[in-house]
């Protein structure tokens, strides 16, 4: 007769099921809480997550023993994915347009000088052999679209650093995540001009692709309505995830590909887009939470006491001399001024991406990848730490500050496929010029009309002399001709008051 089951043989129930939900409900409620926390503290909330992993790990309390690099590296490059596509999703073209070639370069020869310094510091200054110095240049010399991401949209910045530093982060992953592959792979390093061929060929196949998918996406999502507003936000997500794949499959960049993309479909005006971007926002957390808990379970806490100081003096070389003199070199040929290349150095911000691309090595065997692991840990929440709460600082001290700006204004569309028309649900922001604006004065083309306006939680339908206030909700119906004329008559207004237009400002300008 066979012997009772082993407790490794006993098959999952429902009863295994129903705590391991409760677990996962529990530590995303922690992990909410602390984006409130690290919201007041100034604290970037990565680390709240990486502390939450840490203690639920094997020198914690809740004696979980985790060491698979492979997993942590499939979940890393998924959570990626969805964090990408949310940045893309939120970035204004019109703040990247203008500084488009600098970000460019600063996403590339900006990481090869800092792939460079910072690799000489690991090998001369620390010891380690010029392999894992490469390595550790390399992964360290990504900044991480989450955490840029999250701080800057906090921080009221000119629109040229807060355009560089978002297209940077989002565009710089694909090239270094080439390189360490590169580095970590058994066997010489190839020729240099071999490596940069490669890298040019894939960043220039994910960017075909990624423009291509979000394009056709974008077209498809604007000629067909969808049954329910709420396929919306799901069509979006699928779109940047099959630019990532088709990317990927192709031997190109699929983080460069779905970055693109979205970017793409966020500034297409698309049908439900306040709905979208909300659920794009909740599963950029969701992603950047399981990626954090589960970088924290892979460390081992009693194994860092050793490369804490390599970790610092790693650090130091790169954001005191490497991720400076990428900066300067980059952006010499655009004329920036110094006060703003000052805090695009500081800016530089490390997070989970580097972590994630320190498990490539432990994947591939290289020798001494678990101490890069280490000090790639160590380094990245001690030097965030310093940098997160310090930016507003150093943006107050600079005068890079922007105080008093509208606030953009918020446009959902829902179309209306057999009335051949739209109704556009519209919010006026804080801040916004449309205060104190008669209903007639919006000016609006022919075929749109206000219908309806909600107030303090009361709707009424206005007449043309009808004041419109701060946090008024507007329904306004537009035929099909004349829904964009619409849309842009009313960012006008919402950013030049009621003489937008003869005065200069047409909303032109004025997109998501």
């Amino acid at each position: 007769m066979a012997g009772p089951e082993s407790e490794e043989e006993r098959p999952l129930t429902v009863h295994h099921l129903n705590q391991l939900l409760l677990v996962c409900s529990l530590v995303l409620l922690v992990a909410v809480a602390a984006v409130r926390i690290s919201s007041r503290s100034g604290l970037p909330s990565l680390l709240v997550y990486l502390g939450i992993g840490v203690l639920m790990g094997q020198d914690g309390i809740g004696d979980i023993h985790f060491n698979s690099a492979e997993v942590t590296q499939v979940m890393g490059y998924a959570a990626l994915v969805v964090i990408l596509a949310e940045g893309g999703l939120g970035t204004k073209w019109k703040e990247v347009r203008p500084v488009l070639a600098s970000a460019s370069v600063l996403a590339t020869a900006g990481v090869a000088i800092s792939v460079g310094v910072t690799a000489a510091g690991a090998h001369f200054l620390v010891g380690l052999e010029w392999r894992q110095a490469l390595i550790i240049g390399a992964v360290v010399s990504s900044t991480d679209a989450a955490a840029v991401f999250s701080v800057l949209r906090r921080i009221p910045l000119p629109a040229r650093v807060t355009g560089t530093l978002e297209a940077e982060s989002g565009f710089n992953d694909a090239p270094v995540v080439i390189l360490v592959v590169a580095f970590s792979t058994a066997g010489p390093v190839e020729h240099w001009y071999v490596l940069l061929a490669e890298i040019a060929l894939e960043l220039a196949i994910g960017a075909a692709l990624g423009i291509a998918v979000g394009w056709f996406g974008s077209w498809g999502l604007k000629h067909v309505a969808l049954p329910a507003s709420g396929l919306y936000p799901i069509a979006v997500l699928a779109i940047a995830v099959t630019a990532y794949a088709a990317g990927a499959l192709a031997h190109g960049s699929g983080f460069l590909a779905v970055y693109l993309a979205s970017m793409v479909l966020g500034n297409a005006r698309l049908p439900h887009w306040p709905a979208t971007r909300g659920f794009a926002e909740g599963l950029g957390w969701i992603a950047q939470i399981g990626m954090f808990v589960v970088l924290g379970l892979l460390v081992t806490p009693h194994e860092l006491g050793d490369d804490v100081w390599p970790a610092l003096v790693i650090g130091l070389a790169l954001t005191m001399v490497a991720r400076p003199l990428s900066v300067v070199f980059s952006l010499a040929p655009f004329r920036v001024p110094w006060q703003e290349q000052a805090l695009m150095s500081w800016a530089g911000l490390r997070g989970a991406v580097p972590i994630i691309l320190a498990t490539i090595p432990m994947v591939n065997g290289v020798a001494g990848s678990r101490r890069i692991f280490n000090i790639v840990f160590v380094l990245v929440v001690v030097y965030t730490l310093v940098q997160g709460p310090t930016l507003p600082w150093l943006a107050r001290t600079l005068r890079l500050g922007e105080k008093g700006e509208a606030s953009d204004l918020g446009i959902e569309s829902a179309p209306l496929e057999r009335l051949r028309g739209h109704l556009l649900s519209v919010s006026v922001p804080e801040g916004s010029r449309m205060h104190g604006v008669e209903v007639g004065e919006l000016r609006l083309p022919p075929g749109a009309a206000v219908t309806l306006v909600v107030r303090e939680e009361e709707s009424f339908v206005p007449g043309p002399t009808t004041v419109l206030r701060r946090g008024d909700e507007l329904l306004v119906v537009a035929t099909d001709p004349v829904r964009d004329a619409a849309e842009r008559r009313l960012r006008a207004v919402a950013h030049g008051g009621k003489l937008a237009g003869w005065l200069g400002s047409d909303g032109a300008g004025a997109g998501r």
